[in-house]
């Protein structure tokens, strides 16, 4: 573009300069954008060197792209000028709109400072519009939509060197030179949405990648999991519903994917563990309890909670994991059994009966004493009033338990039965034994206990308990009997254990002495069975020996 010329510019030169800026607008990348706004500075506008400085997110300038001399963009490109340096050469010299130009008689101070330049070698300028080389010619680029640098966002700075023709641009030059600055900025812009989109979207590709596979892993692990596995809705009408169950589920139910939809793990406990279910926390909540078999059956299964949500602010689930614990369960119940009965006979042991006996029994404290004796389970002093009574102080919660306790109590034991009911305690102790465990040996006496058990056991309602004590005794725990009934008891036993036995190939017989005691609250359990114990000796002792069976 000839200086002298401005005035009738050539259609070719418009072109060119249109073709310049579609280039700008169509570059594949920022990269490109950047590269593609210097090349056109060169080639449409017709200066030797062009620069484009892009601002960081720091506010400092890099030189991001040059074009027109190789050496020196190898010397500067990637090098960084600071924010302040930039806005003091914006703010000197000559201002042509949004142009500024600072002459080489200005530009001298800026030699030193930290804004990447390069130098171009020329003699001195010979008329008064000549380009000098120490002439500087800046465009700024702001954000699009704002027109004069006053109010925009710098994005940019164009750097310019040397028109082709060595003159200072002219009006047509110079407005050239804005116009391109402005559409550079536009496409700058452009260029970074896209690659922020791009990015953007490169991110999401792979997040959306992660979460398939997530969720591609969770299937797996959901689905093939050894144990159980429930996902359920959470909260609504619908809260507890079985949405998605694993085969291992199934198939310890002995239910189908199908079937399980239509019920909640409410519906498919054990009506003795509801509360149990109830009180599991749905975050991080476990508890053991029986679910239902499609035959009717119960296993025991361990259950862990967890709650997942199907999105950020989407639905929350509740997983449940479901462990068979049956085995472990068995073992459990098999120890317990073992500890707490007999292993000859498989009636409860002497501390199991104590342990059923007492839970029938309480000590009814009645005055001050029997309140004092409660200060060290209840960890703290009773009080009493002026005549030695209890009143109000923590621990009377416990106390007032016993308003809702169903007393033991004794029947009269007047000559006169008034008809009161109570527990009775039979303590049986066989007549015999001993010598048959001299005559015929251990295993003998042992089949003689064991059939003595049985026969005992089948005589008592259900509900009462047969326990052996040790060695040949034998105690009944039979409630809600009266003194006639309690004798009758006795007598069936005794005519039932003098049957004979078959022991070792032989038939043996033994007899039996009891003694019949009633528990009442007040009592200990060791004191209602040496009560029982005593009257079962003085029954012994009151029959004549030749009546006791022998074996």
């Amino acid at each position: 573009m000839e200086t002298e010329s401005e005035p009738y510019v050539r259609l070719a030169t418009l072109r060119q300069l249109h073709q310049v800026m579609a280039d700008m607008n169509t570059a594949r990348s920022l990269a490109d954008t950047l590269q593609t706004v210097a090349d056109g500075v060169v080639n449409g506008l017709g200066y030797e060197l062009a620069c484009v400085n892009l601002v960081r997110p720091d506010g400092d300038l890099v030189v991001a792209a040059f074009a027109g001399n190789p050496a020196a963009e190898a010397l500067i490109t990637g090098r960084v000028g600071s924010r302040e340096s930039w806005e003091r050469r914006l703010s000197m010299g000559q201002h042509w709109g949004d142009l500024v130009f600072i002459p080489h008689t200005e530009g001298w101070i800026l030699d030193d400072d930290d804004v990447p330049q390069w130098y171009t070698d020329g003699p001195a300028p010979r008329f008064e519009d000549e380009w000098h080389p120490s002439d500087r010619l800046f465009a700024p680029m702001y954000t699009p939509g704002v027109q004069g640098g006053a109010c925009g966002e710098l994005i940019g700075v164009l750097s310019v060197d040397r028109p082709r023709n060595g003159r200072l641009p002219g009006a047509w030059g110079r407005e050239a030179l804005q116009m391109y600055a402005f559409q550079a900025a536009i496409a700058i812009s452009n260029a970074r949405l896209r690659a922020n989109m791009q990015r953007a979207l490169v991110r999401l590709e792979r997040e959306q990648q992660a979460l398939r596979a997530s969720e591609e892993s969770f299937r797996q692990a959901f689905e093939y999991a050894p144990s159980g596995m429930a996902i359920a809705e959470m909260g609504g009408d619908q809260h507890g519903r079985i949405l998605r169950t694993n085969d291992a589920l199934c198939r310890l139910l002995g239910r189908p994917a199908s079937a399980m939809r239509r019920y909640s793990f409410s519906d498919l406990v054990h009506p003795e563990d509801i509360g149990t279910l109830l009180r599991t926390s749905a975050e991080g909540g476990r508890a053991e309890l029986r679910l239902g078999r499609r035959d009717g059956s119960y296993v025991w299964v361990s259950l862990r909670n967890s709650v997942v949500a199907d999105a950020a602010d989407g639905p929350r689930f509740l997983l449940t994991h479901v462990e068979d614990i049956e085995e472990r369960k068995r073992r459990e119940l098999q120890l317990a059994h073992r500890a707490s009965h007999d292993s000859l006979t498989g009636l409860p042991n002497s501390a199991e009966l104590r342990a059923r006996l007492a839970a029938r029994l309480c000590r009814r404290p009645t005055h001050a004493g029997a309140l004092e004796s409660m200060d060290a389970a209840y960890g703290h002093p009773a009080v009493f009033d002026a005549n030695g009574h209890g009143f109000d102080f923590p621990g009377v919660a416990a106390l007032d338990a016993y308003d809702h306790h169903v007393h033991t109590v004794s029947p009269d034991e007047a000559e006169r039965d008034d008809g009161t009911k109570g527990l009775a305690v039979l303590f049986c102790d066989l007549d015999g034994f001993k010598s048959i465990n001299d005559r015929f040996g251990h295993n003998a006496g042992d089949a003689v206990l064991i059939e003595v058990a049985r026969r005992l056991t089948r005589q008592v309602r259900d509900g009462d308990t047969v326990a052996r004590l040790g060695g040949d005794e034998f105690v009944i725990l039979a409630d809600g009997l009266g003194r006639a009934d309690a004798q009758d008891l006795a007598v069936r036993l005794r005519s039932e254990i003098i049957q004979p036995i078959r022991a070792e190939g032989r038939a043996v017989r033994v007899g039996a002495s009891f003694g019949i005691g009633w528990a009442h609250c007040g009592m200990t359990a060791d004191e209602v069975l040496k009560s029982a114990d005593e009257r079962m000796y003085i029954e012994k002792r009151s029959r004549p020996k030749q009546h006791r069976r022998a074996g």
